[in-house]
């Protein structure tokens, strides 16, 4: 074959071998397409929980996850490098009360407490860990300055064994559980827990046990249920306790709250002390009843005794509240190098000096909603000391103070309310005052 005869069949048949092999093959037969699985009915939302739409505007926000605005995306991993973790939670919540304080019968309401404008303002965090460990933290801001309100660790073991460590307020009364502005009617406290917002407070050294009482130390708490109406709560707890310095003649508040000392214990000896409160549940109505105690030394030498009792009832029916507490305190006063130019009062006929005094004071609280809006407080609450005084004082052996109050808070938007009320004061040992408050509070 000629080299121009090979060409011409080279080019004749390889077209011909190329759509040989380019022809398709036969196409198997498509298996049938598989049934769709079928899809599981959507649960049910139970209904014994709070609807969201009608929760009220006072509850706390709802656990946010950790990262959710972080914008973090996760990344996958073999289920094997990747160690679980637990899903982390954090609460942000505050509240925000501005209290305008006029002393009518005065000219100058400052010579006798706190008048004008005050803002009390709290943050709070909380961080859920698992559902055995959280975390706390508040801060706040008021006629005291800036405060740590709260640091603090609960781990939970079960309802009835919650552990707490840190800086927290210890169980003691009802009032401490609602001393947030946002979260009771009034422009001010009960007198028993009065902190600087009192009528002649430097005189009365504020009240019996001022709220919040923050302190560093252990709290062991749980509660318990019987059957479905009766719930259990009790506490147990062990603090730095109230502080002041030599020779004390009564606690030194500031000594207590302020960063100067380094929060830390004045004696190295805690105070100890508990709660125990027993509810009764019934559908629209409850009653709670409550003891407390709290006992320490608080002079630095750790000479000096006190103890603090209290009892607490509340009422609910509805939305109406009927809340009644009652404090004691008994002081140990030290001597000193001169008791006769110590004490304004001598010795008694066993020829000793009375060092102790009784310092207790009591409030009985009504509360009524006026429609949807508005909301009646009426309160009638009172302190009174009764012991020796110090040479300078201005106070008696015994002597007393009641107040009388009236007041409206009404909701102007949300959560947001407008606190008016009116107090007179009716003292032993001064001139009768009266005394108007308009306060704006709020959550958030």
């Amino acid at each position: 074959m000629t080299p121009r005869t090979l060409a011409i069949a080279l080019v004749v048949v390889a077209p011909m071998a190329a759509v040989q092999i380019a022809t398709p093959q036969p196409t198997p037969p498509t298996p049938p397409t598989p049934l769709p699985e079928p899809v599981p009915e959507p649960v049910p939302v139970p209904t014994h929980g709070p609807d969201p739409a009608e929760t009220s505007p006072d509850a706390e926000p709802a656990p946010v996850p950790l990262d959710a605005d972080l914008g973090i995306e996760d990344v996958e991993e073999p289920e094997s490098e990747l160690p679980s973790r637990p899903e982390l939670h954090r609460n942000f919540a505050g509240s925000v009360q501005l209290d305008y304080m006029a002393v009518p019968t005065e000219s100058r309401g400052r010579d006798l407490g706190l008048d004008g404008a005050t803002v009390e303002a709290s943050l709070k965090l909380a961080m859920d860990f698992s559902s055995n460990i959280s975390a706390s933290v508040k801060v706040c801001v008021a006629c005291h300055g800036f405060e740590v309100g709260m640091a603090f660790f609960d781990l939970r073991v079960a309802d009835q064994l919650n552990i707490r460590v840190g800086r927290f307020s210890p169980a003691f009364g009802e009032f401490p559980l609602r001393h947030d502005p946002a979260n009771h009617r009034t422009s001010d406290k009960p007198l028993p827990y009065d902190m600087g917002r009192m009528l002649r407070m430097t005189e009365w050294n504020q009240g019996v046990l001022p709220a919040p009482w923050v302190e560093n130390g252990i709290e062991i708490n749980g509660t318990q249920f019987a059957g479905d109406h009766v719930q259990v709560d009790y506490a147990a707890y062990a603090i730095g306790g109230p502080r002041a310095g030599a020779d004390p003649m009564d606690f030194d508040f500031r000594a207590s709250r302020s960063g100067e000392s380094y929060y830390i214990d004045n004696n190295s000896r805690p105070a100890l002390g508990g709660q125990l409160a027993v509810a009764i549940l019934s559908g629209a109505t409850s009653v709670m009843l409550g003891g407390s105690v709290m006992r320490g030394t608080y002079d630095p030498e750790g000479d000096h005794r006190f103890a603090i009792y209290g009892a607490h009832a509340v009422l609910r029916a509805k939305d109406v509240f009927l809340r009644v507490e009652y404090l004691r305190r008994l002081t140990e006063m030290a001597l000193g190098d001169d008791p006769a130019a110590r004490f304004r009062y001598g010795p008694g006929a066993d020829g000793m000096y009375d060092t102790t005094f009784v310092k207790e004071g009591a409030y009985a609280e009504l509360e009524v909603p006026l429609g949807k809006r508005l909301t009646a407080v009426l309160r009638e609450d009172g302190l009174r000391r009764r012991g020796n005084v110090a040479m300078n004082s201005e106070l008696r052996k015994d002597s007393a103070v009641l107040r009388h109050t009236a007041g409206v808070a009404v909701l102007l938007r949300s959560s947001l309310r407008l606190k008016l009320s009116y107090e007179y004061y009716d003292f032993t040992d001064f001139s009768d005052e009266s005394v108007a408050h308009v306060g704006i509070a709020g959550p958030f």
